[in-house]
């Protein structure tokens, strides 16, 4: 597999922010959103066979896993690296940007799917059919850069009835949409969304 980087840190995004967690980036994405901050993520990385991606991950310690990118569906190998790590004991949270489908991921995961808004130029790539295979335990994180991205992600989750389904969590880009403005327009839309604060802008920890 090809990956770009394993470290321990604090988990930054979903509802388990604050965690220690093991990040697995994996290298290659097939999009561009403007306000991207692993852009680095895009090409490059390292080959390294699976047992030897498992066995770094035990040696760090931490039961809960991050599997990232870039974009981790694009690589034929991400299901069995992850139905491996589970059989091992580990609780695994895969992040995916929802263009490619999430049915080959094991049910036991937890999937974080990024739902693009406008704003990051690639909302016309999703997979629509990954809104309705999304389940109770997964989460889905609409990272808003303005009031259109707003107004596209609160209209979304009332069509879908995707709070009823799942937990949803509205992210502001940071540098762009004040975390402040994101918390008063959902409170007054009453909105039953987590507001999620992206801990990685704030500290470092690698």
């Amino acid at each position: 597999m090809n990956v770009c980087e394993i470290f321990p840190t604090i988990l930054g995004e979903s509802s388990r922010s604050g965690y220690p967690v093991v990040l697995v980036r994996l290298a290659g994405c097939n999009l561009r959103c403007r306000y991207c901050d692993t852009a680095y993520a895009y090409s490059g990385g390292q080959e390294l066979p699976l047992p030897e991606i498992a066995g770094q991950i035990r040696g760090l310690g931490i039961s809960l896993v991050l599997i990232t990118g870039g974009e981790p569906l694009l690589q034929a190998e991400t299901p069995a690296l992850i139905e491996a790590l589970l059989d091992s004991g580990f609780t695994i949270l895969v992040e995916t940007n929802g263009s490619l489908p999430i049915s080959t991921i094991d049910p036991r995961a937890v999937i974080i799917l990024d739902q693009k808004c406008p704003g990051s130029g690639m909302s016309d790539r999703m997979d629509p059919a990954n809104l309705d295979l999304i389940r109770p335990h997964d989460e889905i994180k609409f990272v808003l850069y303005d009031s259109d991205d707003y107004s596209f992600a609160r209209d979304l989750v009332s069509k879908k009835n995707l709070a009823r389904r799942s937990q949803v969590i509205f992210s502001p880009v940071h540098g762009f949409l004040p975390p402040q403005t994101l918390a008063e327009w959902i409170l007054r839309d009453r909105l039953p969304v987590r507001l999620g604060i992206q801990l990685h802008h704030h500290i470092r920890v690698k």
